[in-house]
């Protein structure tokens, strides 16, 4: 009788383990709340001004991030961005404020909020110099890095396809949508990239890819706001070279058509953390033409760059002014990228 005891004892333990081995693995993930920070710095050499060597440090942008995760599939992210305004202060505004929500064995991720516009985010991942300055559409005044809306992110083989969807207010995460006739509407968005060769770099930027974007919106008083985009890619662990052209619509009926033409390329010399990175970006337009290279620059993994900016941008007078900051002629200048 013991012995049956002990053996219908036995029995009911290895039961009841077995049971708790399904709950345990059942059990919902603990929230995942981190902060980071990402911090851009510069110095600046006046190479004309010989009589008070004019030069300065200074932080010319800083961002901290609050990345959530939980769950379910769902995700948060909020970013700060600290920048340097026209008269020397310091400013603060939100970047991105948005939720995610990513089904189980799902390749898409849902996101609404203050999200990633669906190009800029993308090319500067290829691009991996962002101190260097701004990425062509964005230094045009053409596109923004974020904005107000909805959108769905994709992936699949792994990123062998990857695109993005955005239905947005088109004003950009600087303002808000703006009241009036022609207003009311949104500006949708879509990237897709395709990897149409493997190389030693499996990531979404990749490989050989030929990626395509295109937007479509309304400004204020029923202004067009059109933006269509073709990027040929290679990318490597050691080189990456892009080229891209675009064409941009705005106004009413499109009054002012643009072209913008970008290149640029990266050697990492390994296995050191030096690289040698080159840029330059074309702008065409009714009103205007401008000629903007990026010099050659020595940059090791803490992404250190230097260059000597000597006369070489050229601007004629328009009706739009570019975005973004203009390097003056005669400057030696050296920006850093410090993140953790």
């Amino acid at each position: 009788m013991p012995s049956l005891i002990r053996r219908a004892l036995g029995g009911a333990f290895f039961a009841a383990a077995a049971g708790v081995v399904p709950l345990a693995a059942q059990a919902p993930t603990p929230p995942q709340v981190t902060v980071g920070g990402l911090v851009y710095t510069q110095y600046v050499y006046q190479l004309k001004d010989t009589v008070n060597h004019f030069n300065s440090f200074d932080v010319t942008r800083a961002y901290v991030n609050v990345l959530g995760r939980f769950s379910g599939g769902l995700g948060t992210r909020v970013t700060a961005d600290i920048y340097r305004n026209a008269d020397g202060s310091l400013g603060y505004r939100l970047k991105y404020a948005f939720a995610t929500y990513t089904p189980q064995s799902s390749p898409l991720t849902f996101k609404v909020g203050q999200i990633h516009t669906p190009w800029l985010d993308w090319e500067e991942a290829l691009w991996d110099y962002r101190m260097q300055g701004q990425m062509a559409m964005e230094r045009g005044g053409y596109l923004s890095a974020a904005d107000f809306g909805a959108g769905v992110d994709g992936k699949w083989g792994p990123d062998k396809v990857n695109f993005q969807f955005t239905v947005v207010n088109g004003e950009t995460y600087k303002t808000g949508e703006v009241a009036g006739a022609g207003s009311q509407g949104k500006d949708a968005m879509a990237r897709i990239s395709v990897r149409v060769l493997d190389t030693n770099d499996s990531s979404r930027v990749g490989g050989l890819r030929i990626t395509g974007y295109a937007a479509y919106g309304k400004a204020a008083a029923y202004a067009d706001r059109n933006r269509y985009l073709a990027m040929l890619s290679y990318r490597t662990r050691q080189l990456t070279l892009a080229g891209e052209a675009a064409a941009t619509q705005d106004g009413i009926r499109t009054a002012t058509n643009g072209h913008l033409y970008s290149a640029f390329g990266v050697y990492k010399f390994t296995p050191s953390k030096a690289a040698l990175i080159a840029r330059v970006d074309v702008f065409h337009s009714r009103h205007r033409r401008r000629v903007l290279p990026a010099h050659p620059q020595l940059a090791p993994a803490r992404r250190l760059g230097l260059r000597d900016l000597s006369g070489n941008a050229h601007a004629g007078a328009g009706s739009h002014a570019l975005a973004g900051p203009v390097p003056d002629s005669d400057q030696f200048l050296t920006r850093t990228r410090h993140a953790p």
